[in-house]
């Protein structure tokens, strides 16, 4: 059976609760990109010096987290969302591994008192395991697509009817 370029973007998950996880998925990482993108936007030029990246960059990084975090929620191209946002937490994944931060930062009870106080005070220490984890969530949802509770199902579901009407 050949795979169409519709069920390449939206393929189908396997069962009611893989369905109900993905709906899960998908608007827990499109509420964390709305709140990740939205204060990037709002102070892009004193993210993009803290980052040492050009503004213009961080724009497109802070507007793809935003904009994919919007269209997540409803679960439309959701695929292609995912995509968006992981370029994004890929280049954070990369930025955090060449500055040095471990996978996973020691748990903050762990750390005797005063060796650690972060930009905002005594916290947990920086890693690249939360930029990664993201990476591998957004794999999930470009292999997996929106699942069942999606707009992408419902208007594929008609594209996809309207081609075998025009085929058969």
């Amino acid at each position: 059976m050949d795979i169409t370029v519709i069920e390449r973007l939206v393929p189908a998950a396997p069962s009611t609760a893989a369905q109900a996880a993905l709906l899960v998925l998908r608007l827990f990482m499109g509420v964390c990109f709305i709140r990740h993108g939205w204060p990037k936007l709002r102070n892009l030029g004193t993210w993009a010096a803290a980052m040492k990246t050009p503004k213009w960059l961080c724009f497109l990084s802070a507007a793809s987290m935003f904009g994919a975090g919007v269209v997540l929620l409803p679960g439309l191209l959701t695929p292609l969302a995912a995509l968006a946002i992981l370029v994004s937490m890929a280049y954070a994944t990369v930025l955090e591994i060449r500055s040095g931060f471990p996978f996973i930062a020691p748990d903050p009870y762990q750390i005797p008192e005063g060796d650690y106080a972060g930009p905002m005070g005594v916290g947990e220490p920086p890693s690249w395991e939360k930029a990664a984890m993201y990476v591998v969530m957004c794999l999930v949802l470009i292999a997996c697509g929106g699942g069942l509770y999606s707009l992408d199902t419902v208007l594929i579901a008609d594209l996809v009817d309207l081609a075998e009407s025009n085929l058969g």
